[in-house]
């Protein structure tokens, strides 16, 4: 069996020539320029808030199958427990869809009604929002909003921004924004 073992002068020069080729190695690896994304070009923003536009659009039509709102009906309503429309719980990173859903049972024995939670990004209101049936709309295109309870100081800036996004959006789609607050409406 042979060993090749080299000697000093020939191991020196390899490891050097190892650590002068590391960087080269590595370089493909290396981030280049700033870590943040490229910003659109104007075209790329026109183009994109086109197609936002086109979608509102498209939500706000579909959102226009639903009568208008009747104010004595809503007006009326006391507490978020009897509110019958869907209603917005605005929370900091989400909104909560509170939907009442006829039920499929329609015997004399179980309950006429369900109420659903659903949990959507403020984004998603329109889509979640459009795949509520007809009839559970019972005082037209009125939504009842509120924030989220003891919601910790420092989420409420966030909160607010929530509330802000999702009165905008929801103005956008023509439905009618009731506003509730803590001890009742607003």
């Amino acid at each position: 069996m042979l060993l090749f073992v080299p000697s000093y002068s020939q191991s020196r020069h390899s490891t050097l020539r190892h650590l002068l080729l590391l960087p080269a190695l590595l370089l493909p690896f290396a981030p280049f320029g700033c870590s943040r994304p490229a910003v659109p070009n104007v075209a790329e923003r026109n183009a994109l808030a086109a197609e936002q536009q086109q979608e509102t659009n498209l939500a706000r039509q579909q959102m226009e199958l639903i009568p208008p709102p009747s104010k004595t009906r809503y007006m009326a309503v006391k507490s978020l427990n009897l509110w019958e429309n869907p209603y917005i719980t605005v929370q900091g990173a989400m909104a909560t869809l509170h939907v009442v859903v006829a039920d499929g049972n329609t015997s004399n024995l179980g309950v006429g009604a369900r109420r659903r939670d659903l949990n959507v990004r403020v984004s998603d209101l329109p889509t979640a929002l459009n795949a509520i049936p007809e009839n559970s709309w019972p005082y037209g295109r009125v939504i009842a909003v509120e924030e989220a309870h003891e919601v910790p100081v420092s989420a409420r800036p966030e909160v607010r921004r929530n509330m802000e996004s999702v009165i905008k959006t929801l103005s956008d789609l023509g439905v009618v924004v009731y506003e509730w607050s803590d001890n009742g409406r607003s």
